[in-house]
């Protein structure tokens, strides 16, 4: 994996422009997540400002969230803008277990243009993995084993020959062949909203410095621990200001004592 220190500097010294189309929930706290990598968030959403915006960027994020009919269309407009540009994005499938035509969706935009990473958490990548599977809500269904979750995202990794990340307690980061589990992060990530939307735009932060599974791969540690330093028994609110805090004052020597990292390769 590409040094996690390497990528940060990169962003600290070229200041790429990251283009977010996401939903309106966490849209200001992934604007701070990229500004605290050191790159620049344009959260672009009209149609007629899409194209154009992918063209100029490092990086793109789209993000099914609380999905309306004008976002969908940028969303097909920017990734196709991606695929004529060769720009890197990543796309978190928000909601693609619970919501058939989320799933749909996500499947259009995938066939036009080819998602560098395929964000989700463990219930939406096995949505995306196997149409029979469903669950409630936009969290994870806790019965999912890790073996189960990273067997199907590596199939579906080698399906679409993308990099998947599957967040969950451990996030796996997959291209059908190696396999990276990242056991960083903390329970009180799940205690605010947006943290999953925050973790993609991290990546796709990332994503301008290096390729998909370093970037992925990269993102979940970091989060995880800022995560892990912004624990408090304050409440949520204090955690949120912690969390924000912590990415961006975190060090390289902080984020090399406390990386918590294993790799499979896969035949």
């Amino acid at each position: 994996m590409q040094q996690i220190n390497d990528i940060r500097s990169a962003l600290k010294q070229n200041a790429p422009l990251i283009h977010c189309i996401t939903n309106p929930i966490s849209i200001n706290q992934c604007a701070n997540v990229i500004l605290s990598a050191g790159a620049r968030p344009m959260m672009a959403e009209h149609p007629e400002e899409a194209a154009e915006i992918t063209k100029t960027a490092g990086a793109v994020m789209l993000n099914l969230g609380n999905l309306t009919d004008v976002r969908k269309q940028s969303m097909l407009i920017s990734a196709a803008q991606a695929k004529q540009s060769g720009t890197a994005f990543i796309l978190d499938i928000c909601g693609a277990a619970c919501l058939p035509t989320r799933r749909e969706y996500a499947l259009r935009l995938i066939n036009t243009s080819l998602p560098t990473v395929i964000k989700g958490n463990y219930s939406e990548i096995m949505a995306l993995a196997d149409d029979s599977y469903s669950s409630t809500g936009v969290d994870a269904d806790k019965k999912l084993t890790l073996q189960a979750v990273s067997q199907s995202a590596g199939e579906l990794a080698k399906k679409l020959a993308a990099v998947i990340l599957a967040s969950g307690e451990t996030d796996i980061i997959t291209d059908g062949t190696s396999t990276a589990y990242v056991h960083n992060g903390c329970a009180q990530l799940g205690s605010v909203t947006g943290t999953g939307c925050m973790q993609g735009a991290l990546c796709a932060a990332y994503l301008s410095a290096a390729n998909g599974f370093d970037a992925a791969a990269a993102a979940s540690v970091v989060f995880g621990i800022c995560g892990q330093l912004a624990q408090t028994q304050k409440g949520s609110g204090s955690f949120m200001v912690n969390l924000l805090d912590a990415l961006s004052t975190v060090d390289g020597g902080t984020i090399d004592r406390l990386t918590d990292i294993t790799f499979d390769k896969q035949n």
